[in-house]
């Protein structure tokens, strides 16, 4: 089965977008279902997997909602607040709808570089293991050594690193990228998304330019612990839905049946759909 292991909806009028706005250009509308139907179809993807884009449990609510109209979803990766006082009252709670497979803090547009570390996060990170939940850690390069001491002190936390925590691709920038993320690597309960490069590629990239960056990600996880994703529709700033995949492909065609299979489709559902019975 092939899966799309990261896209969005988002509707504005629901208001809790902080980060889009008129400034974000073309994908400053609704996305919703009916917009992505025809293109998964025109690409043969069976599955997605549907990722917050606020940082509120009600938006994340509204996905749930809309996951369960829409066939093709597979599951929600949503938000809470990892430092509330309640935050593992609420984790459980969400868990007990079998569409929620993990979620994701925005810890991309926070401002203390140094907030994954904090003690009071503990008791959220236990909730994701409690209740088999993964952590998707959307993170730029300077919070992997961050997330490194989230892996130690969380042995049993199953973590996926969205979009390969943003390497700066247009400037060719990749140190200490490369060695932060291969020590992440290090550990076996992470995998990582083949997602979002485009964007840190800009207009213009091509799979050439993408390849340096492609080829790292395959070596320090090896495929069976790689996900491909489209980040649709922040993607279409780059990209097309389709450019984006059939990239992909080229830039992992050198590797065997097996490897492919997991990458468009095997790993995302051994590791957001087979634990919670998807």
């Amino acid at each position: 089965m092939r899966i799309d292991a990261h896209q969005h909806f988002w509707s504005i009028a629901r208001g809790d977008y902080g980060w889009l706005s008129e400034a974000s250009g073309t994908i400053y509308r609704d996305f919703l279902p009916p917009d992505l139907a025809p293109l998964l179809a025109g690409s043969r993807i069976e599955r997605t997997i549907l990722v917050q884009a606020a940082p509120t449990v009600a938006e994340t609510r509204f996905l749930l909602d809309l996951a369960r109209q829409t066939p093709f979803v597979g599951g929600v990766v949503g938000w809470v607040d990892f430092a509330a006082r309640d935050a593992a009252a609420q984790v459980a709670e969400l868990a007990r709808d079998p569409l929620l497979v993990g979620l994701r803090p925005m810890v991309q547009d926070i401002a203390d570089d140094d907030w994954l570390v904090r003690d009071d996060l503990a008791s959220a990170f236990a909730a994701l293991i409690d209740h088999d939940l993964v952590f998707d850690a959307l993170v730029l390069p300077r919070h992997l050594s961050g997330l490194l001491v989230v892996l130690d002190r969380h042995p049993n936390l199953a973590v996926v690193v969205d979009h390969a925590a943003k390497p700066d691709i247009a400037a060719a920038r990749y140190d200490p990228w490369r060695v932060d993320l291969a020590a992440v690597a290090a550990r076996p309960n992470t995998t990582c998304k083949l997602s979002g490069l485009v964007s840190q590629a800009g207009p213009g990239w091509s799979p050439a330019q993408l390849r340096p960056v492609v080829d790292h990600i395959v070596e320090c996880f090896d495929p069976t612990r790689l996900l491909w994703g489209s980040d649709w529709p922040v993607s279409t700033a780059a990209a097309t839905y389709q450019g984006w995949l059939e990239a992909a492909v080229t830039l992992t065609k050198n590797l065997g049946v097996n490897d492919r299979t997991a990458i468009f489709g095997g790993t995302a559902t051994r590791v957001y759909l087979s634990k919670r019975g998807r």
